[in-house]
């Protein structure tokens, strides 16, 4: 028995990331990883803090009892309750335990939701350029993509998202700090998505669900404070995991936090607490919910990750790229001096260089390079990318 044709459609299109990780895989093996530098995956070469290694290793000298069993789909109260105190301490809303379910990961969590709240043919709005797997995400659920463009500085046109509502608008999905751009989203650009958004809930008599994606959201440069999107409309909520702030993208720990004044915020949570079990994720890791509950106000080394960015940037504009000095997260996101972006991967990659092309996040023309890699790679790096460059000019 095949697969079926839609699954068939959706393996067919992938993901460019994982193609060109998997692509570089092969490569090391054939050339050395020594000689190949992989640009492609954003899987952070930084270790979890201090503060975890401490944690953890309390937790196996000093076992909690029944600490590996069962517990609530919407996971440990005391870990809800800890990151609920952390979320008011940061956004001056006030949150508590019930706010909160427990995912496997961010993209539990955005399954999660959408499955609550889609029904067949219901459009979701995402912003290009985009984090690839949301298209699936969607799909998953018989939901519609709905993509629209943002403007030179990778921010969301408001003017495309008027045109692009409709009444069968859900939800709007936002990443800010943005993957791939790293373009962190401003407080005056957030207002007026959300007096946008209410204006169209009025007018189709509708409710539309901002969601916000924030994986990135404690890894932000130079001293910029994190707008928060949920201060700008309350029918929203925050889809996120600690992958990114603590390092921690194998053990697939997240949560949902909804906003405490959305409409029907209990039917949805009890909703999210349903898919969490029924989608087959059951709940999020036990020892990691033990884990993360003492580590809120933890992040990792932002600085180390600056001193990447300014490396990698001043030489990509002394070579003589195009690009936008990303603001957070650890991508960059150059145009390609080749206005065929894949045939411009190619051609980095034929000089062991890997990176992923911009139509992988629906913005062709562009390349994205992620630098949360070893210094070693960066630098060995920069002798392909100066050679595309002085073969094709500037993008």
């Amino acid at each position: 028995m095949s697969v079926s044709e839609r699954i068939q459609k959706s393996m067919a299109e992938g993901s460019w990331i994982r193609r060109m990780f998997e692509e570089g895989a092969i490569m090391k093996q054939r050339y050395g990883e020594e000689n190949v530098f992989d640009l492609s995956l954003g899987n952070p070469i930084i270790e979890p803090p201090p503060e975890f290694r401490r944690e953890l290793k309390r937790l196996a000298e000093q076992p909690l009892p029944g600490m590996h069993r069962y517990m609530s789909n919407a996971g440990y109260d005391e870990t809800r309750a800890a990151i609920a105190s952390q979320l008011s301490l940061e956004t001056d809303i006030k949150f508590t335990s019930n706010d909160i379910v427990m995912t496997c990961g961010a993209a539990g969590a955005l399954n999660v939701v959408l499955k609550a709240i889609l029904n067949q043919g219901d459009e979701v709005i995402i912003f290009a350029p985009y984090f690839a797997e949301y298209v699936h995400y969607i799909d998953n659920h018989y939901g519609v993509a709905r993509i629209i463009p943002t403007d030179e500085q990778f921010a969301p046109r408001l003017d495309a998202l008027e045109n692009a509502i409709n009444e069968k608008t859900r939800a709007v999905v936002i990443n800010s700090p943005n993957n791939p751009s790293g373009a962190v989203y401003s407080k005056e650009r957030l207002h007026g998505l959300g007096e946008l958004l209410r204006k169209k809930e009025t007018q189709y008599g509708t409710k539309i669900l901002l969601i916000s994606d924030e994986a990135y959201r404690k890894i932000i440069y130079d001293g910029l404070k994190y707008p928060f999107p949920l201060h700008h409309h309350t029918q929203s909520l925050i889809a996120t995991s600690h992958s990114k702030d603590l390092a921690l993208p194998g053990e697939r720990i997240g949560y949902i936090a909804i906003h405490p004044e959305c409409h029907q915020r209990e039917e949805l949570v009890n909703g999210f607490i349903h898919l969490n079990r029924t989608l087959g994720f059951v709940n999020a890791s036990a020892l990691m919910q033990h884990l993360v509950r003492h580590l809120q106000a933890v992040t990792v080394s932002v600085a180390e990750y600056q001193q990447k960015r300014d490396f990698l940037y001043e030489h990509l504009i002394e070579m003589g790229y195009s690009l936008v000095k990303p603001q957070g997260a650890f991508y960059i996101f150059p145009k390609s001096p080749l206005e065929d972006d894949v045939a411009f991967v190619r051609e980095l990659q034929q000089l062991k260089v890997l990176t992923v092309p911009g139509r992988g996040f629906g913005t062709p023309g562009y390349f994205r390079i992620a630098y949360c890699v070893e210094d070693r790679v960066l630098e060995g790096s920069l002798a392909g990318l100066r050679q595309a460059a002085q073969k094709f000019g500037p993008g």
